[in-house]
């Protein structure tokens, strides 16, 4: 017997949040958004690049949610992780599915109950704006994955979400993003440049290289099994998104908390466990988290 398509309880209605929730509800789903405080619904606008959608998504509080939530997507910004999940707190479960649609790595890492089902969704999609329009750049290959079999309703869930595909060990496509975002997002962020830019100096380009080659090797020892050479994968990453701002430029831009620590600090992090530095990554991370 076919079980019910879910009902999702999201985390952060952001771009990528928003996104999600597009794909989702094409394919059935139902989306709520979980506030602190009870609010009409958000009535969001996605604007593709041949039409404008409407969406809208109904708000809960916390106080409204049932006792045990079954699927939760958490597409908060990294450094408001702690924050969101606050909302729902006592609410999960062993058996909550939890889909993790954030930037960097590690980010829900002891903060679950244990037994609950993670699944990580990695993307190359690119949306900008600000609630309640969002702007998708470019609808192009998403991953979602963590487990041996896809949950039941990932097929149909294919047919409404632009190449959208299944990795059982998810990892390596997740540090191949996390190495591109370690390297784009902050020197973009710190140069205040869009991502083109970084192909047009010598000096920008040597700096990326190097902050590739350290990941490289940081990697190359968590898994034997990393093909390296990500310099190559990365400025491929920036002749697609030439004309992109980086989410880390514009968080940094206006000030607001960047990314970074559950970017390039999950490398640093990483390789101190192995007794490595990375110095590179570790000067970028001062420079971005020093207070002016």
């Amino acid at each position: 017997m076919t079980e019910p398509l879910p009902h999702w309880y999201l985390l952060g209605a952001g771009n990528m949040g928003t996104l999600a929730a597009w794909y989702l509800t094409r394919a059935g789903h139902t989306v709520s958004v979980v506030t602190n405080s009870p609010r009409l619904p958000l009535q969001k606008q996605l604007i593709f690049a041949n039409q404008r959608m409407s969406l809208t998504l109904p708000c809960v509080s916390p106080a409204e949610l049932p006792p045990a939530i079954k699927h939760v997507l958490v597409a908060s910004k990294t450094p408001y992780t702690d924050s969101a999940l606050q909302r729902v707190k006592g609410h999960l479960n062993n058996e909550t599915q939890v889909l993790r649609f954030q930037n960097g790595v590690g980010a829900l890492d002891g903060r679950l109950p244990s037994g609950s089902v993670m699944l990580e969704a990695i993307t190359t999609s690119a949306v900008k704006g600000q609630s309640p329009q969002h702007t998708i750049v470019a609808e192009n290959v998403t991953w979602i994955g963590g487990t041996a079999q896809p949950p039941e309703w990932f097929e149909g869930l294919q047919i409404h979400w632009p190449n959208l595909h299944w990795e059982a060990d998810i990892r390596l496509v997740q540090w191949r993003k996390l190495v591109a975002n370690a390297v784009i997002n902050p020197l973009t962020a710190f140069y205040d440049i869009p991502n083109g830019a970084l192909m047009n100096d010598p000096a920008l380009l040597d700096q990326a290289r190097t902050l590739c080659s350290e990941a490289d090797a940081l990697l190359a020892i968590l898994d034997s099994q990393w093909p390296g050479d990500s310099f190559t994968a990365v400025l491929e990453v920036i002749r697609d998104t030439a004309d992109n701002t980086s989410s880390m430029r514009a968080d940094y831009q206006r000030g607001a908390t960047t990314e970074i620590e559950a970017i390039n600090g999950w490398l640093l992090r990483q390789a101190k466990n192995q007794g490595m530095d990375l110095p590179s990554h570790r000067r970028l991370v001062e420079a971005l988290t020093s207070t002016p």
